[in-house]
C-alpha cells in the first residue's frame, strides 16, 4: 500500500511542504476511498475541514428551478476543495459527485488551523488557491448559463483537458470515461442535442472520438470559442 504521506505529497496545496511539516499534518488526515456516481455533499450540507482529491475526480455542479443540472467545476487529482472558519475554497451550496472511482483525504478543521497558524506562507497558497477556483467556477457558470450548446460544450471539453488531457497528434484525449448524457447533465443539454454537436464538431476537425472517450484540439476549440 502506498504511504499516506506519499498521496499528500502529490497534493498541490503540499507541493513544497518540508518532509518534518508533511510528517506533522499526516497525523490527523483520513482517507476514504468512493464509488463512481456517488453524491458526497448536496446544497444542504456543510463539510467541515478540507478534502484533497488524491485519486479520481468530482463534479460541481447546481441544479435550477426546472431540475436542470448545471456544471460549476471539475476537480482532479490534487484539488482542493472545503470549509473551514477562515476562508471557504468555493464548495458550500452546490452538489458534488464523483465521476468516477475516487480517494479522498481529509483533514480536520481545527488540526489544518493550528498547522497554519505558525506557517504563513501556507496560508498564502490556500488564498491563491481560492482565488484561482473562485474565478475557474464563476467563468464555467458564465458561459454554462448563457452560452450554446455548442459552446457549453467546448468550454466544457477545453475545461477537462486541462485537468485530465494526455496529448496526442495535437489532440488531447479526455482520459476520463463520459457518455453523452453525462455530458448533457453536465451542460444542461439533451442527449440527443449533445450527440448531434459531438458530431458537428467532429465533421469540423475541432474534436475527435472513439469509444467513452473524447479528444479536442485545444488551439482550434480556442480560436472557435474565443475569437
Amino acid at each position: 500500500m502506498i504511504n499516506k504521506l506519499w498521496y499528500l505529497s502529490q497534493i498541490k496545496l503540499f507541493d513544497k511542504v518540508s518532509p518534518e511539516d508533511m510528517e506533522e499534518i499526516n497525523k490527523g488526515t483520513h482517507h476514504a476511498k468512493i464509488r463512481r456516481n456517488t453524491i458526497i455533499q448536496s446544497p444542504e450540507m456543510v463539510r467541515d475541514g478540507l478534502y484533497f482529491v488524491k485519486e479520481g475526480a468530482l463534479r460541481l455542479y447546481i441544479v435550477n428551478s426546472e431540475g436542470k443540472q448545471f456544471t460549476v467545476g471539475i476537480l482532479g487529482k490534487g484539488s482542493t476543495f472545503g470549509e473551514i472558519d477562515s476562508f471557504s475554497l468555493g464548495t458550500h451550496g452546490v452538489y458534488i459527485e464523483t465521476m468516477e472511482d475516487t480517494l479522498l483525504c481529509s483533514i480536520g478543521r481545527e488540526q489544518f488551523e493550528k498547522f497554519i497558524s505558525t506557517r504563513p506562507h501556507i496560508m498564502k497558497r490556500v488564498m491563491r488557491i481560492l482565488s484561482d477556483q473562485l474565478q475557474e467556477k464563476n467563468s464555467m457558470l458564465e458561459k454554462m448559463a448563457l452560452g450554446t450548446v455548442k459552446e457549453k460544450l467546448l468550454f466544457l471539453l477545453l475545461n477537462l483537458s486541462e485537468e485530465f488531457g494526455v496529448l496526442k497528434d495535437n489532440f488531447h484525449r479526455i482520459d476520463l470515461p463520459l457518455t453523452h448524457q453525462e455530458i448533457g447533465n453536465m451542460i444542461g443539454a439533451t442527449r440527443e442535442s449533445v450527440t448531434s454537436t459531438i458530431n458537428e464538431l467532429v465533421k469540423e476537425g475541432l474534436i475527435r472520438t472513439g469509444r467513452k472517450s473524447i479528444s479536442i484540439h485545444r488551439e482550434l476549440a480556442k480560436e472557435q470559442l474565443f475569437d
